[in-house]
């Protein structure tokens, strides 16, 4: 339904409402579990993306795990709504546990290879690029550090 909102009035929707689920999880203490997907395409590059709400700091792709949803399905819708690509191979890399607006959050690591080029939606995401990883983009957000070395840690 979103989608039939033009594109700047529904940036505008999701910067209100990341602010309005800031809140809400600083004051209720909760949060939903979610996903990160490092997507590496075949030269090991990872994809990064930027979005339209919140801190302009580039992160993986990634979002919440829905009612009943399994982290893997999340992991793959989330991927193709922010990036418009699809994951081969995709594993676990790991679990998180970390602090969201005040409120505890499990993350969910997930690695695997993409074939497609990312297209930003315009909306959510502005931007989505591979980048090698010894030359990734700043700002690059702190939990995209913790997640690029638990994911390093893990394939050494």
């Amino acid at each position: 339904m979103l989608h039939l909102m033009p594109a700047p009035l529904h940036r505008l929707a999701l910067k209100i409402g990341y602010k309005v689920r800031r809140r809400a999880r600083a004051v209720t203490g909760t949060t939903r579990d979610g996903v990160s997907i490092i997507g590496r395409d075949f030269d090991g590059q990872v994809l990064l993306v930027r979005h339209s709400y919140g801190p302009q700091e580039w992160y993986f792709p990634g979002g919440g795990i829905a009612d009943g949803e399994a982290p893997e399905n999340a992991a793959r819708r989330e991927l193709l709504e922010e990036t418009g690509c699809e994951i081969e191979g995709m594993k676990l890399v790991g679990v998180i546990e970390e602090e969201l607006s005040g409120a505890a959050h499990t993350a969910h690591v997930f690695d695997g290879i993409i074939n497609d080029m990312p297209e930003a939606d315009g909306r959510e995401v502005i931007e989505a690029r591979f980048f090698p990883t010894h030359s990734l983009p700043e700002p690059l957000s702190p939990r995209t550090r913790e997640r690029l070395k638990l994911w390093q840690a893990r394939k050494d």
